[in-house]
């Protein structure tokens, strides 16, 4: 007769050189690989591979179908001297990939208590997110890119190798940066950042096509990006507008009065 914990082998495929704490939540049909350490506050939902030399830790929250490649590590204390031990916590959405060495840390009470992912989203060996940071769906963080604390990015941007985001900015929705950049502006949605310290090249022209926008919501859109930069009073003009990339970059706006935003080299 199979006694409770071999029963939880057989049931949730948890190799047994692993250490599973029995207070933790495992959904059906999730997968966990040799010599992980799961903590006793953590939640994996269905469907989720975790891979060899995971450790998982804190108040962290993890949904479905998502992979856990070997030795990333999510839910240890976040690299803040601020940090007093604090009850915060990491809620991940589904469908992620969560490739090797990457960190995810959980909230602090300077940033309400929280780092949040959402779905679909790559992030690439090494790549580093930090505490009260919030991630949209479809984003794709590449190699060895660290993204310090308080911010936030947007849905369906791309983050190129190599590269740091500040504190407290914003990475705008489908905007897109480029390897190596130095990110300590905030990003305006659907455009090219580029740069040692980052500045706005162009709108991300392929990123919008392929999302199947027309050229005269773009072409819109740039033109209203251009004057932005010559005369910030052009948005007074542009409220209730019925381009979706415009109305995207004033909630944009809205939202980052407190941060410099990205802007042309010339500026």
């Amino acid at each position: 007769m199979l006694v409770g914990w071999q029963l939880l082998l057989i049931e949730k495929m948890i190799i047994n050189n692993s250490s599973v704490h029995s207070k933790a939540k495992i959904g059906n049909n999730v997968k966990i690989g040799s010599f992980c350490v799961i903590g006793p506050e953590v939640s994996i939902d269905d469907g989720t591979i975790v891979m060899s030399h995971v450790v998982i830790d804190g108040n962290t929250k993890i949904g479905k179908d998502n992979i856990i490649y070997p030795f990333a590590c999510i839910g240890t204390n976040p690299q803040d001297l601020k940090f007093k031990g604090e009850n915060s916590k990491i809620i991940i959405g589904d469908k992620n990939i969560i490739r090797e060495y990457v960190t995810i840390h959980p909230g602090t009470e300077h940033g309400g208590l929280i780092t949040k992912i959402g779905n679909d989203n790559l992030f690439m060996i090494s790549s580093h997110i930090a505490h009260d940071c919030i991630v949209g769906s479809n984003v794709i963080i590449a190699n060895n890119v660290p993204i310090a604390g308080h911010c936030n990015i947007e849905n369906y941007a791309i983050i190129g190798g190599n590269s740091a985001v500040q504190q407290f900015c914003t990475v705008g929705k489908g905007s897109m940066i480029g390897g190596m950049t130095g990110v300590n502006k905030s990003i305006i949605p659907y455009t090219l950042a580029t740069g040692n310290r980052c500045v706005y090249e162009n709108l991300n022209l392929i990123g919008l096509k392929r999302k199947g926008y027309q050229n005269s919501i773009i072409n819109e859109y740039k033109d209203l990006i251009e004057s932005f930069f010559k005369d910030k009073s052009i948005i007074e003009t542009s409220e209730n507008s019925a381009n979706p990339l415009i109305n995207d970059f004033l909630t944009f706006l809205n939202n980052n009065k407190n941060k410099p935003i990205c802007t042309p080299e010339s500026q």
